[in-house]
């Protein structure tokens, strides 16, 4: 049985290349390349390097959740009796789902090394990482992970279609206006840097392979579509030096305001009046702040216990969303939340 060593090409030229990888290159009979579309490559085949790359499986399957298993699948079938070398761009460890795949596999993978394009990103774009930041793949972008308040670095954004929905994703957090940096090629002698509005993200054409966009986060003020915002408002309102009111309040003061405020919520919907709704929505959540913040000052529990409880709650009361129970109507859920409830009250005796 053979082995599989893992090589990262780098981000950009042949003269970047760490020396241990550019020796494992050189004693090897045949470098697998995962796709030709790095500028390396060029340089490598002038210097006689056999290759053979995997980007006819990109036209073969129609998503990238076939492509990479199907690559694996090779390679651990080409690994059978020798050893081999597959070549990916960057380092092997950041945001390549066919080596995560070769390490789940079981096979014996030894990772070489590579140089990553972040160091090269940051030095672009001259900012200082060490206040935080996240690493997205355009491909698998989430609204629900973007944190606002740390710079934002999102790779493969390539095309024009994929520029529009990171684009999209992006607006329902960020100001339309809100400067963004383009970086094609960081770190290479093709680097090319652009500023632009993000509504502006998806106006250009073409292919851009070696292309990454960084968000820079917004001020706190300006984080108004986030929870911690809510959460530091909060905070400072019911500090020593903040509002008089609430600092005079008690957990049983504040429920006729809870109760208040969910009977106006009730009105706003038998109106129909979305705008109402909204705003009461939010009444409705700052009391729910206002109560577990005063319980976290006296020590009973926190907001993070809170939030312990209904997340626990969401995931076992529902086997039939997470864990392949069958539910299609409304009596199999409720025969399923009857169980789980009588369950839950022999536990607690």
């Amino acid at each position: 049985m053979g082995k599989i060593k893992v090589i990262g090409l780098g981000a950009s030229e042949l003269e970047q290349l760490p020396l241990g990888v550019y020796r494992t290159i050189k004693q090897s009979d045949k470098l697998y390349v995962r796709t030709k579309e790095h500028p390396v490559v060029k340089e490598l085949e002038e210097e006689g390097v056999e290759m053979t790359f995997f980007d006819n499986y990109y036209e073969k399957f129609s998503s990238f959740q076939q492509v990479y298993p199907a690559i694996v699948e090779n390679l651990l079938k080409l690994s059978e009796k020798r050893d081999i070398v597959y070549a990916v761009p960057g380092h092997p460890m950041v945001a390549e789902k066919s080596v995560q795949l070769l390490l789940e596999s079981g096979k014996k993978v030894e990772i070489i090394g590579g140089k990553s394009f972040i160091d090269d990103m940051f030095q672009a774009i001259k900012i200082d990482p060490v206040e935080g930041f996240q690493l997205l793949d355009a491909f698998d972008l989430s609204q629900d992970e973007i944190q606002i308040g740390q710079s934002l670095i999102i790779m493969q954004v390539f095309n024009k279609l994929m520029a529009s929905e990171v684009k999209l994703t992006l607006m329902e957090l960020y100001p339309d206006e809100h400067q963004v940096c383009i970086v094609d090629a960081a770190g290479s002698q093709y680097e090319e840097i652009k500023w632009i509005p993000l509504y502006e993200l998806d106006h250009f054409d073409g292919i851009h392979n070696l292309r990454s966009v960084y968000i820079p986060p917004l001020k706190r003020d300006e984080r108004v579509k986030s929870f911690e915002l809510l959460q530091f408002y909060i905070d400072e309102i019911t500090s020593e030096n903040g509002d008089v009111w609430i600092r005079e309040q008690t957990p049983e003061s504040l429920l006729s305001y809870l109760k208040e405020e969910v009977d106006e919520l009730i009105q706003a919907y038998e109106q129909e009046d979305v705008d109402n709704i909204i705003e009461e929505l939010g009444d409705v959540l700052l009391q729910i702040l206002y109560h577990t913040n005063l319980a976290e000052k006296t020590g009973q529990f926190t907001l993070e216990e809170v939030l312990e409880g209904i997340n626990r709650k969401l995931r076992r009361r529902h086997p039939h969303v997470f864990d392949g129970v069958t539910a299609n109507t409304v009596e199999e859920v409720n025969t399923i939340w009857q169980k789980i409830k009588q369950k839950e009250k022999e536990e607690r005796r």
